[in-house]
C-alpha cells in the first residue's frame, strides 16, 4: 500500500474546535463533533462564521482528537465531522478511517460543496446529514456563490444513490425565505426521493450577515409545516436555539 502524501494523513486534517458530547448531531447516537476548519461557501445566516477561514493552524491537533476518543471508546457512540465544510479538507478520509478503527461510527454534517469531493468520503459514512440550502435555483442568495446550487443538488443525488443512512435538512432564515418558497422545496425534495426532511429556523444575534436581522416567520408558517408533514416519511421543525 503507497504511504500516504502528508496532506492526506489524518494529523493534517484542520481542526476549529471539539464538542465532547451531543445527542442531536447523529441520531439516536451519543456523540463528539469534530469541527473542520474552513468553507468556501458565505451563507448568510452562518452562525459559526470563525470556521470559514482556512487558517492552517488548528485550533486543535488530530492527536488531541485521538487521545479523547480513546478515553470515550465504550462511552461515546459516534464521531461527527462538521464544518466549516469537512469534504474540502483531503486528510478527511483517512481520520473517518482512524475513527472506525477505533470502534466508532462516523456521522458527517455537509451541504456537498464538491460532489467529486463527497464521493471520495461516502464510502466511510455510517450516516450523513445533508444541508440542502434551497431550491437550486435561489441557492446563489444564500451562498453568494455563483453554481452553488448545482453542486448542492448533484451532491444530494449522490447521497440517494448511495444508500447510507441520511437526512435532509434546511436551514430558513426569514429573511431569505418565504412559506411558498420553503413548500416548493420540500416539493422538489420528496419529488427527487427524500424521506427524511428537518427544518432549522435560523438562530438571531451573531450570524456572518448581521444585516439580516431578527425577522418574524409568515402567519401561514403552521401551514407550511402542516404540509411538509404530508410530503415526507418523517419531518421535524427544529426551533433556533
Amino acid at each position: 500500500m503507497p504511504t500516504p502524501t502528508p496532506n492526506c494523513r489524518a494529523s493534517a486534517l484542520r481542526i476549529g474546535g471539539l464538542q465532547p458530547m451531543t445527542t442531536l448531531d447523529y441520531p439516536d447516537h451519543l456523540a463528539c463533533v469534530v469541527f473542520c476548519q474552513g468553507c468556501a461557501w458565505r451563507c448568510r445566516y452562518c452562525h459559526n462564521p470563525e470556521l470559514i477561514p482556512r487558517n492552517p493552524h488548528p485550533g486543535v491537533s488530530w492527536h488531541h482528537v485521538l487521545e479523547f476518543l480513546e478515553r470515550r471508546q465504550g462511552l461515546l457512540q459516534a464521531v461527527v465531522f462538521s464544518g466549516g465544510e469537512a469534504t474540502l479538507q483531503p486528510a478527511l478520509p483517512a481520520a473517518m478511517r482512524s475513527v472506525r478503527e477505533l470502534g466508532f461510527k462516523v456521522g458527517l454534517h455537509t451541504a456537498g460543496l464538491r460532489p467529486g469531493a463527497l464521493s471520495r468520503v461516502l464510502p466511510f459514512c455510517d450516516w450523513v446529514g445533508m444541508d440542502i440550502k434551497a431550491l437550486e435555483e435561489d441557492c446563489q442568495l444564500i451562498t453568494g456563490v455563483r453554481g452553488s446550487g448545482r453542486a448542492n443538488w448533484e451532491s444530494l443525488e449522490m447521497l440517494l444513490g448511495h444508500g447510507v443512512e441520511y437526512e435532509c435538512r434546511t436551514t430558513v432564515h426569514w429573511g431569505l425565505f418565504d412559506g411558498q418558497r420553503v413548500m416548493r422545496l420540500g416539493e422538489r425534495l420528496a419529488g427527487v426521493g427524500v424521506k427524511r426532511f428537518v427544518v432549522q429556523l435560523a438562530r438571531g444575534g451573531r450570524v456572518l450577515d448581521a444585516g439580516l436581522g431578527e425577522v418574524a416567520g409568515p402567519a401561514e408558517s403552521g401551514e407550511v409545516w402542516g404540509y411538509l408533514q404530508q410530503l415526507f416519511e418523517r419531518f421535524e421543525l427544529r426551533e433556533a436555539c
